[in-house]
């Protein structure tokens, strides 16, 4: 079985602050190691945890959606009950794949590597990641998301889905390994 891990470091808004009670999207510069295959890439990383906390229960494919490490996540998309959202960004990101394969998922990279994870140690490595940006945002000032009802609808939804995404518990034998 193969490894996966994810961090990011240098946390901060758009215009470089330490805080911005307007903008919704955080940045950082993320590492993902998968397998032997290591990427860095400075990103948005609120979207990154977001999409991780998806792959827990659906798959991915490369360049059906906004990337796993996107430049930018501009745009929250919400369903009409607020539940999920869609983000949208520009083009530019480093992506893989993740495909779910009983109590493994299966990551492939762009360049074609692929590396089994057991789903219970992938859930961990994509609990630790979001939970790490959950608590800057909470350590930030709340935000305020303007007066346009698409932001706010948008805004609202991207938590509603990470809550509850947050809550998944793989199906494992070994029970001690959930987190």
């Amino acid at each position: 079985m193969g490894n996966f891990w994810i961090d990011a470091v240098d946390l901060t808004w758009i215009n470089g602050e330490a805080d911005d009670p307007e903008d919704m999207c955080l940045h950082g510069n993320a590492t993902a190691v998968i397998g032997e295959e290591t990427f860095t890439y400075q990103c948005t990383v609120s979207a990154t945890a977001l999409y991780l906390l998806k792959t827990l229960t659906q798959d991915h494919m490369i360049g059906e959606e906004i990337q796993m490490l996107p430049c930018c996540g501009f745009f929250l998309m919400p369903n009409e009950a607020l539940t999920e959202v869609a983000i949208s960004g520009c083009p530019n990101g480093i992506d893989w794949s993740v495909i779910h394969a009983g109590q493994t998922v299966r990551l492939i990279t762009e360049s074609g590597k692929e590396t089994v994870v057991p789903i219970a140690d992938y859930a961990r490595a994509v609990f630790r990641f979001a939970d790490r940006i959950e608590a800057y945002y909470q350590s930030c000032a709340p935000k305020l998301p303007g007066e346009d009802e698409l932001d706010q609808n948008g805004y609202t939804a991207f938590w509603n889905e990470w809550h509850r995404r947050r809550k998944f518990v793989p199906i494992s034998e070994d029970t001690s390994c959930i987190p």
